[in-house]
């Protein structure tokens, strides 16, 4: 089993940067594929980005490509989320998930059995 705690959300201007963390407690997850997933309120939780349990391989949504970078450092059991040139319609609470099965990462919510609380990122205009 593990535990997966976000961290770094917050408010901040459009264009403005934020890194997120995911830290994970209990197990070690170097072999889980990771995923980052977000929801506003009264929309669907939708698919951010994903990333091997290597490390190897990334994974992006077309809305973020160029501007959200994900990455992980196994030996610290955290994935990361770097979120540049933010956008007021990047606002939502954002997730970490984690797959035992699916080490390649998967943009599908069903891929993912453990799951963070979240943390909300607010982008002002």
């Amino acid at each position: 089993q593990v535990q997966l705690v976000e961290s770094g959300g917050g408010l901040v201007q459009a264009g403005g940067s934020l890194r997120l963390s995911c830290a994970a407690s209990g197990r070690t997850f170097s072999m889980y594929g990771m995923g980052w997933f977000r929801q506003a309120p009264g929309k669907e939780r939708e698919f951010v980005a994903a990333i091997s349990w290597s490390g190897g391989s990334t994974y992006y949504a077309d809305s973020v490509k160029g501007r959200f970078t994900i990455s992980r450092d196994n030996a610290k059991n955290t994935v990361y989320l770097q979120m540049n040139s933010l956008k007021p319609e990047d606002t939502a609470v954002y997730y970490c998930a984690a797959s035992s099965l699916v080490t390649t990462g998967s943009q599908n919510r069903g891929a993912y059995d453990y799951w963070g609380q979240g943390t909300q990122v607010t982008v002002s205009s």
